[in-house]
Parts: structure tokens; C-alpha cells; sequence
């Protein structure tokens, strides 16, 4: 139950990141620069929030190994997902790049980042 309790309060960070997202692209260019940290930390809080609890999480699990290469490679594809949209909010943020390409690619990425991740907890429970 505490690894249940620890993946929703990620859950609710991740939430409160895609509410200030959404309010920042509501809002426009210029963005407010408080809305705009805000976005970000919360961003860098679940991310690391996640990755002691997915650590702590593989350490704990005694899965088969052909689990553990699936579970490896889903985090792995969490971990580039949220790196896309770190670099991607970085790009629209300073301009540069196509802001269409770098938008599609930010709205894309919160999407695989939450199926690999649920694809990884759910290949450790088995």
C-alpha cells in the first residue's frame, strides 16, 4: 500500500503539472513567469518523486528476469517521454524550433510517459 500511496501522490503532482500547462497555454506568450516556474518544478518534482519510487519499487520486487528486461525497457520509455518534454518545453518556451512540431510532440509525450509507466508497475506485479 505505501508504493500505491507514493505512485498517487506522483499522480497528483503529474495532474498539477497539466493544470498549469494548460493554464500557461491558456494564457499566451508572454508566459507569467511564476506560472511558468511553477509548471516546471512541479514537472522536476514528480519526476524525481518517480524515479525513488520506481527504484525502490525494482529493488523490492523479486520478478523474473524476462520481467525485469520488459520493466527496464518500459521505464526506459518513460525516461525518454519525459525528457521530450523537458527539451520540448524548453524549445517552445525560448522560441526556437517549429512551435507546432515542439507543441505536438509536448501534448504526445504525457501520454506514452503514462502508459509505459502504468505498463511498468503492472509488469512488476506480475
Amino acid at each position: 500500500m505505501d508504493i500505491l500511496s507514493n505512485f498517487l501522490t506522483i499522480g497528483i503532482i503529474f495532474l498539477l503539472t497539466l493544470v498549469f500547462g494548460f493554464w500557461l497555454s491558456r494564457i499566451g506568450k508572454p508566459y507569467n513567469g511564476i506560472l511558468f516556474n511553477i509548471h516546471k518544478l512541479l514537472a522536476l518534482a514528480a519526476v524525481i518523486v518517480a524515479v525513488f519510487e520506481i527504484r525502490k519499487m525494482i529493488q523490492s520486487e523479486g520478478t523474473i528476469p524476462f520481467y525485469n528486461v520488459l520493466i527496464a525497457l518500459t521505464i526506459a520509455l518513460t525516461g525518454v517521454s519525459i525528457i521530450a518534454l523537458f527539451a520540448t518545453g524548453a524549445l517552445m518556451s525560448i522560441g526556437k524550433l517549429n512551435y507546432a512540431v515542439s507543441l505536438t510532440i509536448h501534448k504526445a509525450a504525457p501520454i506514452l510517459a503514462t502508459m509505459t509507466l502504468i505498463a511498468a508497475i503492472y509488469l512488476s506485479y506480475l
